[in-house]
């Protein structure tokens, strides 16, 4: 870490400048190597703007922290958007504000390391209790998921494609609201909804009623509704059905005219 000190005078036992600005003399210590340089300051070279010429220098020492008893709002804004960190209201020789700092960073390194198996610690509590909470809300929906996967396989046993192409007259809207109900009792995968769909056609069963059986399908599930109350409220799963359902219809509609636009 590189410490600058804006200092009175080229020497350790010089005192610690009240304004960066006015500084004649510019300490750069590294903390860990012990190196330092003292430089002198912009202000020596007559010219105008020897603060900012002072916060250009400590940027391009590459400085981390500032130690001064005063810094304009500024060069502050200059130094801490190039990375360093400013500490003000030190006072004394250069010596004294360097030992000082470092004996508070021991201080914070040593509250740091103390409090590291604690956070560990806090860490592996909340990640117990995480499990533990997932571990109790998946039992309380195991019976659910259960009870929801017998009967979609009785659906699947017992309910044929010819039973549900009798269920359709060939009137649109009555075809499209029977695919989506009865696309909103079973569920399944899209993949099975694709080789049902498939049979409907060959049975009969308009394109429309089709269509909203397959959107219907896959997204609107009243068999697995009390799985998704469980784990999701019950406001939120009656809005997702209730618009799947409506949009289910919509979309059915919405492919009959692309198809008849394109002639088929």
């Amino acid at each position: 870490m590189k410490v600058a000190v804006p200092a009175e005078g080229p020497n350790f036992n010089a005192r610690v400048s009240d304004r960066l600005g006015l500084s004649p003399y510019l300490f750069i210590v590294n903390l860990e190597s012990k190196e330092f340089e003292i430089l002198r300051s912009p202000r020596d070279s007559g010219g105008s703007g020897t603060g900012m010429q002072m916060v250009a220098l400590i940027i391009a020492k590459k400085s981390n922290v500032i130690l001064t008893d005063w810094c304009s709002s500024i060069a502050e804004k200059h130094l801490s958007a190039h990375g360093v960190d400013i500490v003000t209201g030190m006072s004394g020789t250069v010596a004294e504000v360097l030992e000082n700092f470092e004996n508070t960073l021991k201080i914070q390194e040593e509250k740091v390391e103390e409090l590291a198996p604690l956070a560990r610690k806090i860490d592996r509590r909340v990640v117990a209790q995480a499990v533990l909470s997932a571990s109790s809300r998946f039992k309380n929906l195991l019976p659910v998921m259960m009870g929801v996967v017998f009967l979609v396989g009785l659906f699947s046993a017992f309910i044929s494609e010819e039973f549900l192409a009798s269920l359709f007259s060939g009137r649109i809207w009555w075809d499209s609201f029977w695919g989506v109900s009865i696309g909103s009792v079973f569920a399944g995968n899209p993949i099975n909804s694709y080789i049902i769909g498939g049979k409907l056609l060959e049975l009969g069963v308009s394109l429309v009623a089709v269509t909203a059986f397959i959107c219907s399908w896959v997204t609107v599930g009243l068999i697995q509704l009390p799985a998704e109350c469980a784990a999701l409220g019950w406001k939120f799963a009656f809005i997702r059905n209730l618009s799947c359902f409506v949009l289910s219809m919509a979309i059915s509609f919405l492919m009959m005219l692309i198809m008849n636009l394109f002639g088929r």
